[in-house]
């Protein structure tokens, strides 16, 4: 059983960030158990690791997530012959804002390429959804851009930054400020601040399945 308080056990460099941290472990439950979903964003090596965090949402992490029986009779029942219904997991929507290639070169060769991820974000936010902002300094104006039109829609921000937060930190509801300055030291806890999110989140929703082979 996975366990948020026993990650800040070893990670005591993160202590500064923890209440924070189990704040936006908290927002993300509550959304997702509210039927709502969240969107993610960042730039550069932040875009990868909105990408690891949506895989890790989308689909068992730690522990698989078998559907249940009912689940899997809806999809017999829409003509699957079992192959679907034993191999799909359960998992939480997530929507990465770097996706969405034709449309967002389209909107960047139009419009304005800095808004592109606000163009996605005012279109799929909706009120109760949260929007995940990755920026080591906390100053990328595409990401910061995408956080006013989220927010203007009724999502609240979650932002994943460095030690001084920049511009994001005033927009967010939730500023997790990573401890340290430079971009690869960021990055490196951010990684095992978003793993402990992704665990602690399937533990609270899913519960504690079979552990992964």
């Amino acid at each position: 059983m996975y366990k948020i308080e026993d990650f800040f056990t070893s990670h005591n460099e993160l202590l500064t960030c923890k209440s924070s941290i189990i704040a936006a472990k908290d927002a993300l439950v509550f959304a997702f158990k509210n039927g709502n979903k969240l969107l993610l964003c960042g730039n550069g090596g932040s875009a990868c690791d909105a990408e690891h965090i949506a895989g890790e949402l989308m689909k068992g992490f730690l522990h698989q997530r078998p559907l249940s029986e009912e689940q899997k009779h809806s999809l017999i029942s829409a003509g699957d012959n079992g192959y679907i219904a034993n191999k799909l997991q359960n998992g939480l929507p997530c929507i990465v804002l770097s996706g969405l290639l034709g449309a967002s070169t389209a909107f960047a060769n139009d419009v304005d390429p800095i808004l592109c991820y606000a163009q996605q974000a005012f279109v799929y936010a909706e009120k109760g959804d949260i929007l995940l902002a990755i920026s080591t300094s906390g100053n990328a104006e595409n990401v910061y851009h995408a956080a006013v039109a989220a927010k203007a829609k009724g999502a609240k921000i979650i932002s994943l930054t460095g030690k001084d937060g920049g511009r994001l930190k005033y927009i967010s509801d939730i500023a997790i400020l990573a401890p340290e300055t430079e971009t690869w030291k960021v990055q490196e806890l951010h990684i095992a601040i978003y793993h402990a999110l992704c665990a602690s989140i399937e533990e609270e929703i899913f519960g504690h399945g079979t552990v992964w082979n």
